[in-house]
């Protein structure tokens, strides 16, 4: 199946499952805005480059998708992401959350929201837990 004969939903399942490596990025509108617990930026190019830096530095970096469901222009994804963090230690971090994508009439995402089910805090601790 090509990228342009699957549906966005079926296209961001792929991009979970193998998530960090090979992200569809034509799925984003050029000027995306991204925004989590952490940072917030626009611009494709931020995007990749976050990516990138979790594909570099997050060591067996997991993304499982417990539910993703579309209506209209909006999609929400719940999900738990893992991975080991390079510390002498290597604590394994678990996140979930979940994502708010709104779509363009293009159909491409110009708004990713991220939500955690915990504080950062909480994330930080679970490196010395």
């Amino acid at each position: 199946m090509t990228h342009s004969d699957m549906t966005i939903v079926e296209q961001l399942k792929a991009d979970y499952a193998r998530f960090p490596q090979d992200q569809t990025y034509t799925l984003y509108a050029k000027d995306v805005y991204f925004k989590d617990p952490m940072t917030q930026f626009r611009g494709i190019d931020r995007y990749q480059k976050m990516i990138g830096f979790i594909q570099r530095w997050f060591m067996n970096c997991h993304m499982d998708l417990h539910d993703i469901q579309r209506q209209g222009n909006q999609i929400r994804s719940d999900w738990t992401l893992s991975w080991n963090t390079p510390l002498p230690w290597q604590p394994l971090i678990a996140i979930s959350g979940w994502s708010e994508l709104t779509l363009n009439d293009d159909g491409l995402i110009v708004s990713h929201v991220d939500y955690w089910n915990c504080s950062r805090l909480d994330v930080l601790k679970q490196h010395f837990s």
